[in-house]
């Protein structure tokens, strides 16, 4: 018998990649979005027959309940949140009841409805904010610095007490930035190769960004969602940092982007005061060995690949919307 899975948030880049390997494997997927279908299909349109979708509301408890005795899943992905990190400075509040008190309405729905099921829960980097160490692994302390980050850190321990408390098979996995050609532009990654490719098209005279000094630890998200479905195959539930253990600058993406399309970024992009996050963060690096070793996961795509790979993705776009053939 297939298994079933509930992916939450199934519409973004995470649910997307997750969707496609799930169904690789198999299973049954089901899927919560609050988006119309033709938005939450915008990445999932070759395999929409295979997806069953369901509406909830993960701020109202009796319908999160529902939501699992329809489903009936085996495994729960949680993706459901906020995840435009500025966007919780604007509404801190809302922020903090999805994706901080949306992941203890799922877990307590599970408790009371399905207790054997096994749960993921979508940790972040950011929970450790300004981290005393460097890098970070999975007894560094956290220090959020963000609204987000502090929500984030409510989903995780609220994740840690109904494992340790109550029993349940419930893992978060703390990941590091991750990115694809699926990334909406708002995030400074997408937001970077899709100008790379309108300048090169003529299509954009420059591009505005805030602090290039910033670091990150970026990996693929393909490579990211395997290991999310790698710690529900565990015999017992745990925690993992997932990241490539490789620090880059956001001026080390901006050079590769351009260099790529053999442009001088110096000539399109400037600094924008504007644009810096109230709380920069810095020296954001994982330590993922627990996961190296426990679930024999690495990465598969270097930095260099995974920004080439997202403009070239951004270019056939570009092509595409000027009816041209992509010949690159």
């Amino acid at each position: 018998m297939s298994k079933r899975a509930l992916i939450t948030g199934i519409s973004g880049q995470d649910g997307a990649y997750l969707t496609e390997l799930l169904l690789e494997k198999g299973y049954r997927v089901f899927g919560l979005d609050v988006r119309p279908p033709e938005t939450v299909f915008h990445h999932l349109e070759h395999v929409k027959d295979q997806v069953v979708l369901h509406r909830a509301d993960l701020l109202d408890q009796q319908s999160v309940v529902q939501l699992i005795e329809e489903a009936q899943p085996d495994e729960i992905y949680n993706f459901a949140a906020y995840s435009f990190v500025p966007f919780s400075w604007e509404e801190p509040v809302l922020t903090g009841d999805l994706n901080g008190l949306g992941v203890a309405r799922l877990l307590e729905a599970i408790r009371r409805t399905k207790p054997d099921v096994r749960f993921y829960q979508a940790s972040s980097s950011e929970m450790f904010g300004k981290p005393e160490q460097v890098p970070q692994d999975e007894l560094t302390a956290f220090r959020p610095g963000t609204p987000y980050g502090t929500a984030k850190l409510y989903g995780h321990w609220i994740t840690a007490n109904y494992r340790d408390k109550l029993g349940l098979y419930a893992c978060s996995g703390i990941l590091y930035n991750h990115e694809s050609p699926r990334r909406p532009e708002e995030f400074v990654t997408r937001k970077i190769t899709a100008a790379a490719a309108r300048i090169k098209a003529g299509l954009q005279n420059e591009l505005r960004l805030g602090d290039l000094h910033a670091k990150r630890d970026w990996g693929y998200a393909k490579d990211y969602v395997y290991a999310m479905w790698l710690m529900l195959q565990q015999p017992q539930p745990d925690d993992y940092v997932i990241a490539t253990g490789e620090e880059h600058s956001v001026g080390d993406w901006v050079e590769i982007a351009f260099g790529y399309l053999g442009l001088d970024w110096r000539r399109y992009v400037k600094q924008d005061p504007a644009l810096l996050r109230p709380v920069e963060l810095h020296r954001l690096v994982g330590n993922s060995a627990k996961a190296r070793a426990r679930l024999g996961w690495q990465p598969t795509v270097t930095f260099e690949e995974l920004v080439k790979l997202m403009v070239d993705a951004d270019v056939a776009r570009v092509q595409a919307q000027l009816g041209k053939p992509n010949v690159g």
